[in-house]
C-alpha cells in the first residue's frame, strides 16, 4: 500500500525549499550545458553560446555550497538522535544505496551517448556497460579513488562527497567525546560567545578563500574545491549546534549579502580580465589566486546571507501558520505538497541528469531555434522526472529504499 509522505516533527520547511530549488535549478543548468560552448557535456547542440557561463555565475558561487551547508544543518540533528554509528548507518542507507544503484543502472548511459557521438564507441549500450566499469585505483584523487577511460561518478559526485563528510563528522564527534566534558564545554562557550560579535560569522570566509586558492577550483564539481565543500558542511553543523551562531547568522544576513556582492564584483572583474589569461580556476598567478580567494569569500558570505534570510522567513512562516494555516484546507494542501517535495528531492537529484541527457539527445536534432529547444528539453525533462518518480519510485517500499527515500 502506498504511504503518504509525512513531515518530521520540527523539520525546517525553508531548508526543504532550498533542496527543492537547487534540484530544480540543476535541471535548468544541465539543460543549458547542452547549448554551452565551454562545457564538454554529454549531448551538444550544433549552435552553442558562451552566455551560459555569465548567466549562471552568481548561482554557481552559492548553490552547491548552500546545499552542503543545509546538509550540515540536518546532520547535526541526526548525529544527536542516532549517535555517530547510527548516523553513519543511516547515511549509508539513504545515500550509499542510491549511489550504488545509480552507478550500476544509470550512470553508464550518458558516457555511452557521448562516446557514440564523438566516434570512440560504436557498439551497443550492453556492450559498453562492462567497459564503463574497467577501472583503476587513484588514491591521490580521494575520495574519488576509482578512475577509468569511461568510468565516472557524473553528477553523483555530490553523494560521494556528502558520504565522505558524513564519515568525517562521525569521526570528529567520537574524538570530541574523548575530550573531558569541562574542557569541551569551555571551548564551546568561547566559540559561541565569539560568534556573537558583529560580523564574526563572516570570518571563516578567509579560510574558504584560502582553500580555493590552494586547491584550485574543479569544474567537474560545480566550479568549487571539494575541500571547500567540507567547510560549508561543517559550517552548517556549527550553525545547527549553537543557537548563538544561528542568531548571529540571522542578524548579519544583510552584512553578509553586501560583503559577498563586493567580493563577487571584484572577482568577476578579475575573471573577465587578467585572471582569464592563464586560467582563473587553476592558474597560479597573482590574478588567478586573488580571483579564487574572492570567489571563496563571496560563496561563504552569500551562503551565510541566504541561511540568515531563510531563517527569518521560516520563523515568520511558522508563526503565521500557528495562527491561521492549521485551520484551513489550503494550509493542509500546502503541507502535503511540501512533504511530497521534501521526500522527492533525493530521487529527483539521482535521476535528473540521465533524464536530461536522454531527452536532449533527440531534441538537438530538431530544426528549431536553440532557445526553443532549450525550453523543450527543460519541460520534457521535468515531466519525465515527475512521472518516473511518482509512478516508478515512490509507489513501493523497495524502490523507495533503492532511490534514497524513507521506507
Amino acid at each position: 500500500m502506498e504511504r503518504r509522505p509525512t513531515r518530521q516533527p520540527g523539520r525546517r520547511g525553508e531548508l526543504d525549499a532550498v533542496r527543492a530549488a537547487v534540484v530544480a535549478g540543476l535541471v535548468l543548468f544541465h539543460a543549458a550545458l547542452v547549448f554551452d560552448a565551454r562545457d564538454d557535456f554529454y549531448v551538444k547542440n550544433a549552435e552553442t553560446t558562451e552566455l551560459t557561463t555569465y548567466v549562471v555565475a552568481p548561482v554557481v558561487v552559492c548553490a552547491m555550497p548552500l546545499l552542503f551547508a543545509v546538509a550540515g544543518v540536518g546532520a547535526w540533528g541526526s548525529v544527536r538522535r542516532r549517535g555517530p554509528a547510527g548516523y553513519v548507518r543511516e547515511r549509508m542507507l539513504r545515500l550509499g544505496v542510491p549511489l550504488v544503484v545509480a552507478l550500476v543502472v544509470l550512470l553508464p548511459f550518458p558516457p555511452w551517448l557521448r562516446a557514440r557521438a564523438d566516434g570512440t564507441w560504436t557498439g551497443s549500450y550492453l556492450a559498453f556497460w562492462p567497459r564503463f566499469f574497467a577501472v583503476r585505483l587513484e588514491p591521490g584523487d580521494f575520495p574519488f579513488v576509482l578512475d577509468g577511460e569511461h568510468f565516472e561518478t557524473g553528477h553523483l559526485w555530490f553523494l560521494v562527497l556528502l558520504l565522505t563528510w558524513a564519515f568525517t563528522l562521525a569521526a570528529l564527534v567520537r574524538l570530541v567525546r574523548l575530550v573531558p566534558g569541562d574542557v569541551a564545554h569551555r571551548v564551546r562557550e568561547r566559540l559561541g560567545s565569539a560568534a556573537g560579535g558583529r560580523g564574526a560569522v563572516l570570518v571563516p570566509a578567509a579560510a574558504v578563500g584560502a582553500v580555493c586558492a590552494a586547491h584550485e577550483l574543479e569544474e567537474g564539481f560545480a566550479a568549487w574545491s571539494r575541500w571547500a565543500y567540507l567547510l560549508f558542511f561543517l559550517g552548517g553543523v556549527v550553525l545547527a549546534s549553537d543557537e548563538r551562531v544561528r542568531a548571529a547568522v540571522r542578524r548579519d544576513a544583510g552584512l553578509a549579502a553586501l560583503a559577498g556582492l563586493g567580493a563577487f564584483a571584484v572577482g568577476m572583474a578579475l575573471f573577465l580580465g587578467p585572471a582569464q589569461e592563464v586560467g582563473a580556476f587553476t592558474g597560479d598567478g597573482a590574478a588567478q589566486l586573488a580571483f579564487r580567494i574572492l570567489y571563496g569569500v563571496a560563496g561563504w558570505c552569500w551562503v551565510v546571507a541566504l541561511l540568515g534570510y531563510l531563517d527569518r522567513w521560516g520563523a515568520r512562516r511558522r508563526a503565521d501558520g500557528a495562527r491561521t494555516e492549521e485551520a484551513t484546507a489550503r494550509g493542509a494542501w500546502r503541507r502535503r505538497a511540501w512533504a511530497y517535495l521534501a521526500a522527492a528531492v533525493l530521487p529527483l537529484y539521482v535521476l535528473h541528469q540521465p533524464v536530461v541527457v536522454a531527452v536532449a539527445h533527440p531534441v538537438v536534432r530538431w530544426d528549431l531555434p536553440a532557445p526553443v529547444k532549450y525550453a523543450v528539453v527543460v519541460v520534457l525533462s521535468c515531466v519525465v522526472l515527475l512521472a518516473v518518480h511518482d509512478l516508478l519510485v515512490r509507489r513501493t517500499r523497495v524502490t523507495r529504499v533503492l532511490l534514497g527515500m524513507r521506507a
